[in-house]
């Protein structure tokens, strides 16, 4: 079978653009699943995150789009607002050729005025949350009457937070002659319920369901109870990756962790879903742009996390599901990186360890911690600093401005500016710990789109 994107039968504007792109071999689900999609099959895909199941769906939609009419003909509903963000990005990057595609997140945590008068101008796609779906629903300033595509991405994770109802009233205001696309990373009996009411003559495509290949080195340490937060620091030190994320399974107890973390010198951040929405994109653009090593999240808050190069994972505490081990361990070691996987646990969570062994079909090797006691002084911070500016998308702000503001007179050397991220209000820089100060000050000093901003330094 080939795999080449050029086999498609895809338009060519879109055939243009992944050339474009660099994308010229499709991934084993992009392979499996897009002619189905481009058929207009219904289709049930298993793949863990990192697959690029985006694209996979994504070209599907684009290409049955009719661009003159500006209703919505296709909706991408996702668990996170992090993950609706994530798929919204990639779409207008496979979108950026094709004249006239627009695209509307509509996710809780953001005012919905805004999007109201988005929704007004018309979209031909949108990518959302179930809850502010509704709510837009119920507005009736979101009319589905027009949808072709449904697309449940990470569906098992929209059920695991209890979304099966919002999906159910959702649906039921679609047309019942459409296509509906479920992604998901495991395939549990909810999601075969979930197949069974909404989709019609489904083909179901697993990849990755091979675990025994994992390029990734897992490390089992069985530590004492109360002990898990100096063998956490003890590893990040004997190990030393760039970035890590530790899993654990409460709110609480990423603040916890991650303020454990702080105290013994270690840079870090909580991610769970309690957050506001800005505080939530500040911590995981800090994370992406190396100014943080150290994110401790919940499952939830994680999905949708792209970090091309994770350093490692470490589960604090083991999952109960092997299969949730499998896709946290996952987001380490991609695109040919090795990868590390340091876990601990608990004499009475024993058989979680067996657990993954059975799923596995490999013996899990036990280890010692490390020596508990950190160095005098030991601290590890991350090599950038972030820069806030108060100013966004709306104020027309975009990266070469804030990048030429920076390097003018070669005040800061170029390669020493790291990932720019815009939002509607504010943006994001990473520089060079080491230019942190002179870059404060330029940006504040200076013009950027012949104003000036106030700037903050975050750390």
């Amino acid at each position: 079978m080939t795999t080449r994107f050029s086999s498609l039968k895809l338009a060519p504007a879109l055939l243009n653009n992944l050339e474009s792109l660099g994308y010229s071999q499709m991934t084993p689900i992009q392979a499996e699943s897009l002619p189905h999609v481009l058929a207009g099959r219904d289709l049930i895909a298993r793949a863990k995150t990192g697959s690029g199941k985006t694209v996979a769906f994504g070209l599907g939609l684009l290409n049955h789009l009719k661009q003159q009419s500006f209703s919505v003909q296709a909706l991408v509903l996702c668990p996170t607002r992090e993950l609706a963000d994530q798929v919204a990005k990639e779409l207008r990057r496979l979108a950026r050729t094709s004249a006239n595609t627009k695209i509307i997140t509509l996710c809780g945590g953001s005012p919905i005025g805004p999007q109201i008068g988005s929704l007004e101008h018309g979209a031909h796609i949108v990518v959302g949350t179930p809850g502010r779906i509704l709510k837009h629903l119920a507005k009736a300033t979101l009319s589905l009457d027009a949808v072709r595509s449904v697309v449940l991405d990470e569906a098992d994770r929209m059920l695991d937070m209890g979304f099966l109802d919002d999906i159910n009233e959702i649906l039921s205001v679609t047309p019942s002659q459409r296509q509906t696309l479920l992604f998901s990373a495991t395939y549990p009996e909810t999601i075969r319920e979930l197949s069974s009411a909404f989709q019609s003559d489904p083909v179901a495509v697993t990849v990755d369901s091979d675990h025994s290949d994992l390029k990734i080195s897992q490390h089992f340490y069985e530590v004492a109870k109360g002990k898990r937060n100096q063998t956490l620091a003890a590893l990040l030190a004997q190990y030393k990756p760039l970035s890590s994320v530790v899993f654990c399974d409460t709110k609480l107890q990423t603040q916890e962790v991650a303020q454990e973390l702080q105290q013994r010198g270690i840079q870090a951040l909580a991610l769970h879903g309690d957050l506001e929405q800005k505080d939530r994109d500040l911590v995981l653009v800090r994370f992406a742009n190396g100014s943080v090593p150290v994110l401790v999240a919940t499952d939830v808050a994680a999905r949708g996390l792209d970090i091309k190069a994770l350093g490692a994972v470490i589960n604090y505490q083991l999952p109960r599901d092997p299969e949730v081990y499998v896709h946290r361990i996952g987001r380490t070691g991609r695109a040919g990186n090795k990868g590390l996987a340091l876990n601990l646990f608990i004499p009475s969570e024993a058989n979680r360890v067996n657990a993954i062994e059975a799923y596995l079909n490999d013996e899990v090797h036990l280890e010692q911690p490390p020596g508990l006691e950190l160095a005098e002084g030991f601290s590890i911070t991350a090599p950038n600093v972030t820069l806030c500016i108060d100013g966004g998308r709306k104020q027309k702000v975009r990266p070469g401005d804030i990048l030429g503001a920076l390097t003018a007179n070669s005040a800061v050397a170029g390669r020493l500016v790291g990932k720019i991220d815009i939002f509607e209000q504010l943006a994001y820089v990473a520089v060079d710990r080491s230019v942190r100060k002179i870059a404060l000050r330029v940006l504040s000093e200076n013009k950027i789109k012949g104003r000036r901003f106030k700037v903050r330094m975050k750390y």
